[in-house]
């Protein structure tokens, strides 16, 4: 299965042809995203419009509208958005515009409601989004109650997190985007977590920038101490999606338990393991980008959450969530404040230096830069944003470190046509044949089956 994109852009990327080419070479050849994809605001309005209103992006947690007529207000990219859990314990979104003149229907952030009443001419709507009472439209031509309710967004939960899809008309299931990422997270249930604590970030710097330095440790020796003294940086390795998602894992250091800020000890102080937690996974770490917004990281007894929320080209606002077991919750001793100290610390020394590589890279001197041979997994980001701006039907392939220890195989990754031919890529039979063994080999790696 390769990744699904959605149909043709209504306008071409803002990027050229000749950049786009660049990034999608092979890996010991590729450069980097050049500068206008971090500070152009044409290129951001193109992906606000082409990439996150067309795709499915984290918005919260479904614990957030816990029971029948709970809601929430969220403003998205722009847009305010009503997300409401309905009489059937449906969750469902829908514009917060008034089908009468615009005006906001609901006020206030969170609450309960049995309907929705615009403030302004009183227009009744339920919580299903259905006009059910509008004074004085009765003899109106072309206008029902069925046809002028309130503005639906799509919304899918998975593992406890809400989805929107702002596109309209049919789009493709959430499963669809997530590809084998639904398998490989098959042994967890964190919808049964809840959130310990919430920090939002302003920082100033462009969304990539920030999945980029998520999705590579190559800098963590020097920025961050702490966190390569738990997790060295060349301890580990990537896996090989399908399906728009990337991820990887570091190996903990003898005797730490979990990534905590109490000495260095990395100790969980008696926490125990999330539900699914392998003997395998109580000395790992996972990191996950969840195209395009989302980073999702594994603890032995927590996950830790990043939802992104562009605000222009040049600030993100960045959502963090600290998120354990119930019942570890409700223990008499619990105690998050060591794991969310550790990620405030490593949080703000990363929005550091994405805010110095923001003002860096706006110098005229500045050119697309190369990957090092630890930043595999950066490239694999900047193809799956180099596709969409190229919208060519073609999937790049991504080059995977199975280990850090040692560096990309040096195979020519080519670009094949999803859907096209047996195997689904338009390369040579020898280059095919080794880059679907090595995804069968990821996979199976990725989903517990080796």
């Amino acid at each position: 299965m390769a990744i699904v994109q959605p149909t043709a852009p209504r306008t071409p990327a803002p990027v050229s042809a000749e950049a786009i080419a660049d990034i999608r070479a092979p890996f010991r050849k590729a450069t980097l995203l050049p500068g206008m994809a971090y500070h152009d605001e044409a290129v951001y309005e193109w992906e606000r419009e082409e990439i996150f209103f067309r795709d499915w992006i984290a918005v919260g947690r479904a614990e957030e509208i816990a029971g029948p007529g709970s809601f929430v207000l969220r403003d998205v990219l722009g847009e305010q958005l009503l997300l409401v859990r309905g009489k059937d314990d449906v969750i469902r979104a829908f514009y917060n515009v008034c089908r009468h003149r615009g005006t906001a229907v609901e006020e206030r952030e969170c609450g309960t409601a049995v309907r929705f009443q615009c403030p302004y001419h009183a227009w009744i709507y339920d919580l299903d989004g259905r006009l059910v009472r509008a004074k004085h439209t009765e003899d109106l031509e072309d206008f029902s109650f069925e046809t002028f309710g309130l503005r639906p967004v799509q919304a899918a939960t998975w593992q406890g997190f809400v989805f929107l899809n702002l596109s309209d008309g049919e789009v493709e299931p959430l499963e669809a985007q997530l590809g084998d990422l639904v398998d490989h997270f098959a042994r967890f249930d964190f919808s049964t977590l809840r959130s310990a604590k919430r920090i939002d970030y302003d920082v100033a710097s462009n969304w990539k920038f920030i999945a980029e330095n998520y999705s590579e440790c190559y800098h963590c020796p020097g920025v961050h101490p702490q966190l390569n003294k738990l997790t060295p940086y060349d301890l580990g390795g990537d896996y090989d999606p399908d399906g728009a998602w990337q991820g990887g894992w570091m190996e903990l250091v003898g005797g730490a338990e979990t990534m905590a800020l109490d000495g260095g000890h990395g100790s969980r102080h008696g926490r125990p393991s999330m539900c699914g937690i392998t003997a395998e996974d109580e000395v790992r770490i996972y990191y996950y980008v969840l195209w395009p917004l989302t980073f999702l990281s594994i603890h032995p007894d927590y996950l830790l959450v990043h939802r992104l929320e562009p605000i222009d080209a040049s600030h993100t606002r960045v959502i963090c969530e600290w998120l354990f077991e119930e019942e570890t919750i409700a223990l008499p001793d619990f105690d998050p404040s060591e794991p969310i100290a550790f990620w405030d610390l490593t949080n703000r020394q990363d929005w550091h230096v994405c805010e110095l590589q923001q003002r860096g890279t706006k110098s005229r001197s500045w050119v697309a830069g190369r990957y090092s041979n630890n930043e595999a997994s950066v490239q694999a980001f900047d193809l799956m944003v180099a596709d969409r701006y190229a919208s060519d039907g073609q999937e790049s392939h991504r080059t995977v470190r199975e280990r850090y220890d040692t560096p990309p195989p040096k195979v020519e990754p080519g670009h094949h046509h999803t859907g096209n031919g047996a195997n689904g890529n338009g390369a040579n039979g020898d280059e095919t044949h080794h880059t679907e063994k090595d995804r069968h080999t990821a996979r199976a790696k990725a989903t517990g089956r080796t």
